[in-house]
């Protein structure tokens, strides 16, 4: 089933054309990406899809009652509730069933409604038809639904409470797509939703969304997010969108050999074409074959020649060199504490080797301390406690996230010429074209710069600081697909030593040769990439839960009698709450079906016709109600019991 269909869609901002007939289309559960550079037209193609935003020509057809749900870049929420609270102001339809059920459900235990058979039938039809659609539309699991998804985006029972508004930006803005992902549209459009999660939250991101009941449309510059979700990409370059069946990396296949396919075609028309000229040319003066010559010019003009094949747009052409060689050992670390003052220390024990040309990414959750610790090591924030030790010849090159180093109120040309005075206006011009920063971009202030703009240009600084040992605070964020490429392939030509903090799965891969996990209580090295940290982890979680076990049972054989006793104990209380807990299910089992028989019985026309029979039914009715709710209230609490055991 199509559920969303763009045909022959143009966009302009003035004179400058965004997007031109734009074709489009999805399918019921279709994971679409659109992919392209910075400025291509992507965020604004969606906010026209998402109706936020008109357009020029064409047309966007949306079938009656489907459902689009936005979640714009940078999009955080602003509410005087509580995070609970807001959470469930999706469900406000919901609980309007449910109060129109209560309503429902006090009319029939009325005595006098049976005195009216049609209006008792009527009672009774709309609460059978409104309890089934409570029922499919989640009535009975929408909190827990609700827990699922604040859980998965951080958010735990103990911040429930917490106003909307006391949270970071980057809460705010995981609490809107949370709030987004729990009101289920038809279509689901995301702007870089992977902005302000770490690896664990995006990896729940991951498998919510491909379990996710409806179509996706999404903007990412995460290649391993893209590839793990997507099934289709759309391409917008120059004002076109291309269609490529199949996840990022397809994608990237299929581009290179498309173009390759089309490069041949067109040498080949090039040749076809340039001998048909060369024949014209030498046969149209003569007598003999002038007629021949003139046919061949009418076939000449007659056919469609194919344009040249437009190969990539312009990129960003970079690499990273140094002064001179450091030594082999680079930096130790030895148990550091970390944090802005002794009373908020965020991580202790830290204890790190780096060698010459290593390549180590540090992971872990947001606020573990991994910019911190990054800061420490620049010497931006001071060491709490522990030992920093450099290597000989150590020239630390830093990137910073936030681009605090660069100055808002110099030119993009002065920011760099004014560290290196002595280098001709030629020589800093050319290195800021390397960058993309050409002619009069170069008179810019850097505070008006976009974020991709000032990533570039502090990559541009650091190339130019020939540091032998690189630190970057994810140097990613802001690059487009085609700039962090590019990125990658100057550090893994580089030959000095890079430290780095990223939450791109595909860039650690590509660049790591160890991996960090840091914690508020140390750090545990492994020496691989990203696929290679996961796997290993799984392994040791799985080694320490078998340990565990182990060592269980033999805590267990030394224990005294009375210990053995005390666990026998606890071991038969499991057993009879396992028991109990059976019985307990099995009853409101039974106790369903009675309900569902009865409330079928009073549906019947002999029934609620017979007032006495149809009160009688009406009370039993409201007697299994109430059991069901003591045994589920039951249930709860020795499921609770159990679970302290254990």
């Amino acid at each position: 089933m199509i559920i969303l269909q763009v045909n022959q869609l143009s966009k302009s901002f003035l004179s400058d054309e965004i997007l031109r007939d734009v074709k489009l289309e999805i399918q019921h559960r279709d994971r679409v990406a659109l992919v392209g550079r910075n400025g291509a037209g992507k965020s604004t193609l969606l906010k026209i899809i998402a109706g936020q935003m008109s357009y020029d020509s064409g047309e966007i057809i949306i079938p009656k009652d489907i459902t689009i749900g936005y979640l714009e870049q940078h999009t955080g929420l602003e509410s005087k509730r509580t995070i609970w609270e807001e959470m469930m102001t999706v469900f406000e339809p919901l609980k309007k069933q449910e109060m129109r059920l209560r309503e429902l459900e006090q009319q029939m235990a009325d005595p006098s409604v049976y005195e009216n058979p049609t209006n008792y039938s009527r009672i009774m039809a709309e609460y059978d038809q409104l309890q089934h659609a409570f029922k499919d539309a989640g009535g009975y699991q929408y909190e827990a639904d609700t827990r699922s998804v604040l859980h998965g985006m951080k958010f735990y029972p103990d911040m429930y409470d917490q106003p909307v508004s006391s949270l970071s930006g980057g809460q705010r803005t995981r609490l809107a797509l949370a709030k987004l992902l729990l009101s289920k549209p038809d279509l689901l459009i995301l702007d870089e939703p992977t902005n302000h999660l770490d690896i664990e939250t995006l990896s729940w991101l991951e498998n919510y969304l491909k379990s996710y009941s409806g179509a996706i449309l999404m903007v990412s510059h995460d290649r391993y997010f893209l590839d793990q979700i997507v099934n289709i990409v759309y391409e917008v370059s120059r004002g076109r969108v291309t269609k490529y069946v199949g996840n990022y990396s397809d994608y990237l296949d299929q581009k290179a050999k498309q173009y390759e396919r089309d490069l041949k075609m067109y040498e080949q028309q090039q040749d076809e074409k340039a001998k048909l000229e060369e024949f014209i040319q030498k046969n149209i003066a003569r007598a003999s074959t002038s007629k021949l010559a003139k046919s061949r010019r009418k076939m000449l003009e007659r056919m469609q020649w194919m344009d040249a094949p437009a190969g990539d747009e312009r990129s960003a052409k970079f690499g990273f060199d140094i002064e001179r060689q450091s030594g082999n050992d680079v930096l130790s670390v030895d148990d550091l504490a970390i944090g802005y003052d002794e009373h908020h220390i965020v991580s202790r024990n830290i204890n790190l080797r780096i060698f010459r040309q290593d390549r180590v990414a540090i992971v872990g959750p947001n606020g573990v301390g991994k910019s911190t610790f990054l800061k420490t090591i620049v010497k931006d924030l001071p060491a709490l406690s522990g030992n920093i030790r450099y290597g000989t010849n150590v020239k630390i090159g830093y990137y910073d996230q936030d681009q605090a180093k660069l100055h808002s109120n110099k030119t993009v040309l002065n920011e760099l010429w004014d560290e290196w005075p002595l280098l001709p206006e030629k020589e800093i011009r050319t290195v800021l074209g390397q960058f993309l920063f050409s002619g009069d971009d170069v008179l810019k202030p850097v505070n008006a710069l976009s974020g991709g703009e000032k990533a570039r240009l502090a990559l541009a600084k650091l190339m130019m600081q020939k540091a032998n040992f690189l630190v970057l605070d994810e140097p990613t964020n802001h690059l487009d697909l085609d700039s962090k490429e590019v990125l990658e392939n100057a550090l893994m030509d580089y030959p000095g030593t890079i430290l780095f903090v990223s939450h791109d799965r595909y860039f650690i891969n590509k660049i790591a040769t160890k991996v960090v996990e840091l914690s508020s209580t140390g750090t545990f090295e492994y020496l691989g990439d990203y696929d290679y940290y996961v796997e290993k982890k799984q392994e040791l979680m799985e080694l320490a839960e078998m340990n565990a076990a182990k060592q269980a049972e033999k805590q267990e054989t030394k224990t005294d009698h009375s210990s053995m006793a005390n666990a026998k104990e606890i071991r038969k209380r499991e057993r009879q709450i396992q028991r109990k807990l059976e019985e307990i299910e099995k009853d409101m089992s039974q106790i369903e079906n009675k309900i569902n028989d009865i409330e079928l019985e009073l549906c019947k026309p002999e029934i609620f016709s017979d007032y006495e029979k149809a009160l009688e039914l009406q009370n039993e009715l409201d007697s299994l109600k109430q059991t069901h709710s003591e045994l589920e209230l039951e249930w709860l609490e020795l499921h609770e019991e159990l679970e302290n055991l254990k």
